[in-house]
């Protein structure tokens, strides 16, 4: 199951985190896990290269982690709420698949 994470600072989304596999289907013939991982693509560099945001992004094995400060964050909004929508709308198409989790974070500049 992917784990999708959103971060959010009072009302704005401020990041979102990213691990796991969907499981729908075999590697390389799984839509779920290619779909998320397009948007999630799309997304980080539509923050970074597009928009210019000084996003703190983390790339591993099976993860991927982005935060915005605050300031960018208000910039973000757009990119972030389309992808928790995206995300959800594909949670619910192909269940069992992502988990889609919001917290609130406190500290962040």
């Amino acid at each position: 199951m992917i784990q999708a994470d959103f971060f959010k600072t009072g009302e704005l989304l401020s990041g979102f985190s990213l691990s796991g596999h969907a499981g729908y289907d075999d590697y390389g013939h799984d839509i779920v896990c290619a779909s998320v991982t397009s948007a999630v693509q799309m997304t980080a560099n539509a923050l970074t290269e597009v928009l210019k945001l000084k996003a703190d992004v983390s790339v591993g094995e099976n993860v991927i982690q982005v935060k915005l400060s605050k300031q960018d964050a208000q910039k973000g909004q757009s990119f972030l709420q389309a992808l928790l929508l995206h995300l959800n709308i594909l949670a619910e198409d192909y269940e069992g698949t992502i988990k889609v989790n919001l917290s609130e974070v406190y500290n962040n500049a």
